[in-house]
């Protein structure tokens, strides 16, 4: 008998966004053999007539609820599904045709508890995207920690763009918390910490249309920078010295430029930096414009990737400072607040 999939999708006044979304799954090689489940977070747009307009092409099933944060919407999609494996996807992703086909194959073996999967991006995605895909998924902005289980600077956890889970891991260790930020990442260790085995599958891609522009983007990975430390609070496993990695980089860079103003040698290191972040523009350049057939993309790619070091060591910084003058109490209530702002 052929096992449920459950493709569970919070949403939050994505009406527009998850038109896409669902077409990609009509487009599916596999029709049957899964559900989706729309976990509305208390929107306020059209959702239901733009389901209703599926209604006869898939099997959906949406929940209503008040605005929560996707921690808990995807909670109350795994207290819904009826499929052996649940598996999350954001609204702002599609898929490839086969991908509930590849699903099916990997539900067959039952060596795994957890998947994780890459995001990638479409040939129609503006050069902008390109360029922010590139930063967050290449080995050089992230270090492979999005994009590759072998070849990672520190621990692979899956991400609630891409992953999947069978419903046994849920019925041990429950739902996601309520961080603000890095839910899934949190979720991820304690289904490590339960000994589950979870794997990781680079050919279960899904196409990440984010939605962003340069400041959103900014402010995206500054929280991921403040998300590191809340993390490294709950388990010290979460946080390790490369996560410091830009903030290093950042602090570095700040006091060789102040201490060039009255030392002669720190001219010397300053020069020496700036050597070396043109030798790392230049590479990412050639790399994504060799990648994306396109020298805008390259030049934006330079961007997006230094503005992802910035950002990231900013937001690492403040969580840090916040960590060691806030109040406590205070400091862990910013752990859930104003998610969607």
């Amino acid at each position: 008998m052929e096992k449920l999939i459950s493709i569970l999708v919070p949403v939050y006044n994505r009406a527009d966004e998850i038109k896409d979304f669902l077409d990609s799954f009509c487009r599916q090689t596999a029709q049957t053999g899964f559900e989706i489940i729309i976990i509305d977070d208390g929107s306020t747009d059209q959702l239901d007539k733009v389901l209703d307009k599926y209604a006869d092409k898939l099997t959906i099933r949406c929940f209503h609820q008040q605005n929560q944060g996707p921690g808990a919407a995807r909670n109350r999609g795994m207290a819904e599904a009826g499929g052996e494996l649940m598996v999350f996807i954001d609204s702002d992703c599609t898929v490839p045709n086969d991908y509930i086909s590849q699903l099916q194959q990997v539900l067959a073996n039952d060596d795994f508890d957890a998947f994780g999967g890459p995001d990638t991006q479409r040939d129609d995605f503006p050069p902008f995207l390109k360029a922010v895909n590139y930063s967050m998924t290449s080995f050089i902005g992230t270090g492979g920690t999005r994009g590759s289980a072998n070849k990672a600077v520190a621990k692979y956890y899956p991400r609630s763009f891409n992953m999947g889970i069978r419903k046994r891991v849920y019925e041990k260790i429950g739902g996601m918390n309520a961080l603000r930020h890095g839910q899934d990442m949190e979720f991820s260790n304690r289904i490590y910490k339960a000994g589950f085995k979870v794997i990781f599958l680079p050919d279960l891609k899904v196409f990440h249309k984010r939605r962003t522009n340069l400041r959103r983007f900014y402010k995206q990975i500054f929280n991921w920078g403040v998300t590191r430390i809340n993390l490294g609070t709950i388990d010290a496993q979460m946080l390790k010295p490369v996560h410091a990695l830009p903030a290093v980089i950042l602090a570095a860079f700040v006091i060789t430029v102040l201490g060039s103003i009255w030392f002669d040698f720190m001219r010397y290191l300053l020069l020496l930096e700036a050597v070396m972040g043109l030798i790392i523009a230049l590479f990412s350049f050639i790399q994504s414009s060799t990648r994306n057939h396109s020298l805008l993309v390259g030049g934006l790619s330079v961007i997006t990737l230094y503005t992802q070091v910035l950002a990231y060591g900013m937001g690492f910084i403040t969580g840090s400072i916040k960590k060691i003058f806030l109040p406590k109490g205070e400091w862990v209530s910013g752990f859930t607040r104003k998610y969607y702002k």
